[in-house]
């Protein structure tokens, strides 16, 4: 019996610990259900929290203005300084065109100016002089009209004097004829001396001639006359035409000047323009970046607007992310973004959304879809956000280039 009981007393122990492992992995499975359940719920309200609060996509690159570079003046290069994949400064000399012929044109409007300038600095001067000479004219006429008011009352009274010496004329040969009529009977009786009636004669006939001069010089009188008032009236007519004149002639002479002022203006643009062309002999680099598709070589000959080179830029970069439509609810402008470049190993650059596309994708394309056909099949679409970036110098060492594949985050709460 002891035997027996002995026997029996292991046999119980292992049911024992059986029933005990069985609950353990009970124990075990029920923990890690709880655990993977509790692990579901954190993954999906992370899941939750993240779409709730941030807003990304992998649909976006790092994008900046391409500056193409071309002639703006046709010439012969006589100068490269760059090399493709080469890198530029903002203001450094890309390529040299033979300026010769544009220092030559440059010194031509130079020479232009310079005569320009003297010939308005002449007619400014004339100016003064021009209203001087005027005045001086209008004065002179009207002192010559007075002159010549004078001249016609002289000349009317030497007309009266003439007139008057006339009547005494006649009055003295009236009275030199009586003397002969009554001298003539007494020289007959010889009561006068043959002397004394010649004399009366010779003093009849004196007085004769004196009145024929004196209505000849009556004649030269009234011609005086006339041409007296002739030239009175000739000062007049000047006189008024010097008044008449006066501001038009200064008129004209300052229209003049300013004619050459604007000519001088002209002149001035024609050097400042020949300028712009000697200074376009030398082209520089616009911005900060990197020689790309360089097509010039020394020698070559260029002609306006030929393109030379593209300088892909370092700097006043940006991001074009394509948001699906769905995920723009939320999304406004100055909102932070968390920007990871792919190609430098998940860095991350700060930003924030600049503006919201107007348009989408699709619809800026070159064949935009044409939903009328009948064939429509709705497809969610993106819009093109643009994202700046916050500060420049996270991006000093010049590592970002347009083009590299981006993931932002864009924190809509």
């Amino acid at each position: 019996m002891a035997d027996q009981t002995e026997g029996t007393k292991p046999l119980e122990s292992t049911t024992d610990d059986t029933a005990v492992e069985d609950a353990a992995k009970k124990s075990r499975k029920k923990f890690a259900i709880i655990g993977v359940v509790a692990l579901l719920v954190i993954v999906a309200g992370l899941f939750y929290w993240h779409s709730t609060y941030y807003e990304n996509t992998d649909d976006a690159q790092v994008d900046g203005d391409l500056y193409q570079v071309s002639a703006r003046v046709s010439g012969q290069v006589v100068k490269v300084n760059v090399e493709d994949n080469q890198t530029v400064n903002a203001g450094d000399v890309l390529a040299v065109i033979d300026p010769k012929d544009y220092q030559v044109a440059v010194d031509q409007a130079q020479a232009s100016l310079a005569s320009a300038e003297a010939d308005y600095e002449q007619a400014r001067v004339n100016v003064p002089i021009t209203t001087v000479n005027v005045n001086t004219s209008v004065v002179t006429t009207g002192s010559d009209v007075k002159a010549n008011t004078a001249s016609v009352g002289q000349a009317q009274r030497n007309l009266e004097a003439a007139r008057a010496r006339v009547d005494e004329a006649t009055a003295n040969s009236i009275k030199a004829d009586l003397d002969v009529e009554r001298y003539t009977p007494l020289v007959q009786k010889d009561v006068i001396s043959k002397q004394q009636f010649d004399a009366a004669v010779a003093a009849a006939a004196s007085a004769k001639a004196q009145v024929l001069e004196a209505k000849a010089n009556v004649i030269g009188a009234e011609d005086a006359v006339r041409q007296a008032q002739q030239r009175e009236v000739q000062a007049q007519s000047q006189a008024q035409q010097s008044q008449a004149n006066r501001p038009e002639q200064i008129k004209a002479q300052v229209a003049h000047a300013e004619s050459l002022a604007a000519a001088v203006k002209q002149a001035q643009a024609k050097l400042e323009q020949a300028q712009l062309n000697l200074s376009y002999a030398t082209i520089i680099s616009p911005v900060t970046g990197i020689v790309d598709k360089k097509s010039v070589v020394t020698g070559a000959n260029l002609s306006v607007g030929q393109d030379l080179m593209t300088i892909i830029p370092l700097e006043n970069l940006w991001v074009t992310a394509n948001f699906k439509e769905t995920q723009l609810e939320k999304m406004k402008q100055g909102q932070p973004v968390e920007i990871k470049v792919d190609a430098l190993g998940g860095r991350i650059y700060h930003g924030q959304i600049f503006q919201i596309g107007g348009a989408t994708g699709s619809k800026l394309s070159l064949f935009p879809p044409e939903n009328a056909t009948g064939n429509f099949v709705k497809v969610v679409q993106r819009i093109p956000v643009r994202i700046n970036f916050n500060n420049p110098d996270e991006n000093k060492d010049h590592l970002l280039r347009p083009g590299f594949s981006v993931t932002p985050k864009v924190s809509v709460k």
